[in-house]
This record gives structure tokens, sequence and C-alpha cells, in this order.
């Protein structure tokens, strides 16, 4: 509810005094003009919508459409009263709860890149031997508009979740992993796996992003829940390593089975 009234003396919607009694039968909220709902407005319409320039205090307004319904009527719905007209004394803090309902879901949409995977040793691995996956991420920001009013998001990556497509879930977790230089790979890390079988496997890595808000350069709000954003599959093809013993000394015999100057 936007707290103004019908003043049918003067045609126009009023901030009631302090303390006064309210006897409309009727209760109020405005929608801004061309808005289709959550962040979308409808692009022919803004080309054409109402200026609101040098109000009554030489502040620029906001154009509106008033809805109405029966005070105190279960289900009762909101219908078109008036409008375009243009609204002056609008306040920031009157389209928070508005911005709060739908912040959440116009997080998801934003496009916040996802962890980028990355697997040593890539893009082959051995069957049963560890192969390190670790991820990057980074915390990212965005400016967008909702019911008119400029909104800032920051999106930091919180927690990981990989699937290394073989049935195996690890996560969400809080570790992202790290690289291991080229003599240590084979080591388990937190965030390892060892596949049982060859084959090509799909990774994929979910990272869930938790997000910040604010209203006109105020203050931060927490998005409830978190965004949840996946990189696209990365392939890795498991192969398997044959050992063989064989009885022959290359030193001595460097043509002999298994050595490396044997002839094929």
């Amino acid at each position: 509810m936007s707290g103004h009234v019908w003043d049918s003396d003067r045609n126009e919607f009023v901030t009631p005094e302090p303390g006064a009694v309210n006897t409309d039968p009727n209760e109020y909220k405005y929608e801004l003009q061309c808005h289709l709902g959550g962040g979308d407005f409808d692009t022919p319409c803004l080309a054409r919508q109402l200026e609101c320039k040098d109000g009554p205090d030489g502040e620029d307004g906001i154009p509106v459409m008033w809805l109405s319904r029966p005070r105190g009527v279960p289900g009762a719905v909101w219908a078109p009263h008036s409008g375009p007209t243009c609204l002056y004394d609008a306040k920031p803090e009157d389209l928070l709860p508005r911005i709060a309902a739908d912040i959440q879901r116009e997080f998801q949409n934003l496009p916040v890149k996802a962890g980028a995977v990355t697997a040593q040793p890539s893009p082959h691995t051995l069957r049963g031997a560890e192969t390190n996956f670790y991820a990057e991420a980074v915390e990212q920001q965005f400016d967008i508009t909702m019911f008119g009013q400029q909104v800032h998001v920051v999106a930091t990556p919180v927690q990981y979740t990989w699937n290394y497509d073989d049935g195996t879930v690890f996560g969400p977790q809080a570790s992202m992993g790290g690289p291991l230089p080229q003599e240590r790979w084979g080591e388990k890390t937190r965030t390892s796996h060892a596949y049982g079988s060859t084959g090509d496997f799909q990774v994929v890595l979910t990272t869930s992003f938790q997000g910040t808000y604010s209203v006109n350069n105020g203050p931060a709000l927490p998005i409830p829940g978190q965004g949840q954003f996946s990189s696209p599959p990365q392939t890795v093809s498991v192969w398997r390593s044959l050992t063989r013993n064989y009885a022959d000394d290359c030193n001595a015999n460097p043509q002999g089975q298994g050595c490396p100057g044997a002839s094929r």
C-alpha cells in the first residue's frame, strides 16, 4: 500500500495528515507507468510515458498508474483507478518491500559467471589415480533498475558442488580447491577424485553465490537464499595404465623386450 488517500475535493491523491481518520472504503496503491512486473517494462510505452519534471519542490516525479480495491474485503482484486499521473512525494523506501519481494528472482537471472573448472592432469587422466579439480570464481557486481529505482547487486562465491559424472557428487562445500605443481599431480586433495572406470566424463561445477543489494546508494541488504550457477561441462578422458615386467636388462641389452631401444 502507498499510504496515500483519495481527496475527492482536489481530485488527486494526497498524503494524509498525522492522526487523520480515514473513512475511504477503498485502499490504494500505485504501479509505475509501463511496468510489466519484476524489473521488466513495456519499451514502446516508455517512449511515450508521462514526463514528470519540476514538481512542487522543484524535484522530478515518477509517472504512475493508481489501483484500488475495497478495504478489508478478503480476496479483493486490485483494479485500475486512474492515471497516468505524476507522483512527486514518493520515497524510495516505499518501494523497498516490492524490491525485496523480487530481488531473489532478479539475482538468479543476472549474467553471473559461474566458476571455471580446471583439472590436473587434463584432458586425460588415469583410472584409479587422483585427479585434482579446482574452481576459479570471483566476486561480481551489477547495476540494474527495479521499479524505477537504481539497484546495485554484489554476488560473492561461497560454496561449490562438483558433479564428477560417475555418480559421485561432492558438495555443496566451501573449498574451491587449488592448483598443484606438476610433480605433485596424483596426490589426493580436498576436491580431487579417482575414477574407477575408463571413458569420457562430463564434469560440472555449480557455484553458489551469496548476494547483497542496495537501493539508490542505500545500505547493503542481504538477498535471501543463494544463486546457483553451473559451469559448462568439461570433458575428462580417463585411460587405463598397463604395467609389465620383463627379464631383460636394458643396460646390458638395449634391444631387449620392453626396452626403449627395442625394435617394434
